[in-house]
């Protein structure tokens, strides 16, 4: 059992080397310096050795730098495959590895190191292999976990997926109604160049994208009419990605911004939360959680170590959350009112949705035996609960909460 623990301990050691550090966590931080080094050096080395002059002076030592950068990229995927359970701790070892192998982080991967390997064992796919090192550039996508300013694009992308599809389809109808008018329009006259429905999406997409390659071009006078039309309808359409893109860079900083600013002016209040077993959010990464734009997840204290709070971080039973969110702007305080339901109090044996309580007057939570319940309609109250509630009635025997 003792040995078990240790390696325990070893392998969460080593997920917290591998995956990106905190400032304080010196190992960590030198280990996401010198990934990125060998990303940035293994994708030079392959530039560097497509040009003849230098391949032949230095092909040597390029294909060495090669050999051992791609060797690191080996090693780092056998250890995130074997730190994968400290990554998603609620689910099962082998549901964990999957998942990890099966991301699109872990499939840019194993493509980094496995196809430079593959020749030894298959001579004869050689070439097809080599094709496959061009996944090795997408490593490129892990900087961009360790710069928060990287980061916006993921982020912008995301919450703007939705848009982004809609005006994608747009356009997608748009090229497909396009090139079908325009193959009607110039078959007869041009027959060998509008040969069927493809040679008219190919004008639409150079078209419409304003690439413009002119190649294929319309003769007729409808067609060039039709042409017109189309070319002023591609450049709005077009700018619309670029516009859902754009407003969402300066949505994104705009918070970010606000959020250094609350905190320099000391204008986030901060609460802790401890989790246990029977939590929701227990075994959710963050990004799970759905938190409110203008509340943030500052730390997580897990068995004394303070932990980054990035998205893909899962939460664990006995986790201390340290929650941010703005204060009041206003001067006037919310007053909250403590009910203990005694022995011959009305409420006892009630439902809450069967209480003589005003409109206004709005149960916060129920406190039963150093439990906090969530109050809901079905929710029966008995004897003992100290009830929290806001009212701007007077309620007898009710004690004042100022917040």
């Amino acid at each position: 059992m003792a040995d078990r623990n240790v390696w325990l301990r070893r392998r969460k050691r080593i997920s917290e080397i591998i995956e990106v550090g905190s400032h304080g966590d010196l190992p960590s931080r030198l280990y996401d310096i010198l990934n990125a080094a060998a990303i940035v050096i293994n994708l030079a080395a392959s530039i560097l050795y497509t040009f003849e002059s230098v391949r032949t002076a230095w092909g040597g030592l390029i294909v060495s730098v090669e050999s051992v950068t791609v060797a690191f990229f080996a090693v780092d995927y056998l250890l995130r495959v074997w730190t994968a359970r400290c990554l998603h701790p609620s689910l099962p070892p082998y549901k964990a590895v999957w998942k990890y192998i099966a991301s699109f982080s872990g499939l840019v991967d194993i493509f980094s190191f496995l196809p430079y390997y593959l020749p030894v064992f298959f001579p004869a796919g050689a070439v097809a292999f080599r094709m496959f090192r061009v996944v090795r550039i997408f490593r490129l996508f892990r900087i961009n976990a360790y710069y928060d300013s990287l980061n916006v694009i993921t982020q912008v992308i995301a919450s703007k997926r939705q848009q982004l599809v809609s005006s994608v389809f747009i356009i997608l109808v748009l090229m497909l109604a396009s090139s079908l008018c325009m193959y009607s329009l110039e078959h007869e006259a041009q027959p060998e160049v509008f040969t069927n429905a493809f040679s008219g999406i190919w004008w639409s997409v150079s078209t419409l994208l304003t690439v413009g390659y002119g190649d294929i071009y319309p003769i007729t006078t409808m067609g060039r009419v039709f042409s017109i039309v189309i070319t002023f309808l591609g450049v709005g359409m077009v700018a619309i990605p670029t516009g859902i893109i754009s407003a969402g860079f300066v949505d994104q900083y705009s918070r970010i911004k606000r959020l250094s600013e609350y905190a320099n002016e000391a204008d986030i209040h901060f609460i802790k939360v401890t989790l246990n077993a029977r939590d929701a959010w227990a075994g959710q990464s963050i990004q799970q959680l759905g938190l409110p734009q203008e509340t943030i997840v500052a730390a997580i204290q897990r068995e004394g170590k303070i932990i980054v709070p990035r998205g893909d971080v899962a939460l664990c039973p006995r986790d201390t959350l340290v929650l941010g969110a703005k204060s009041l702007e206003n001067e006037k305080h919310i007053e909250l009112k403590e009910v203990a339901l005694r022995q011959q109090h009305p409420w006892n044996g009630l439902k809450i949705r069967d209480l003589d309580i005003s409109r206004q007057t709005i149960l916060v939570m129920v406190k039963r035996r150093g439990r906090v319940l969530i109050p809901n309609g079905d929710l029966k109250l008995l004897e003992g609960d100290r009830i929290i509630l806001y009212t701007q009635s007077h309620l007898k025997e009710a004690q004042t909460i100022e917040i």
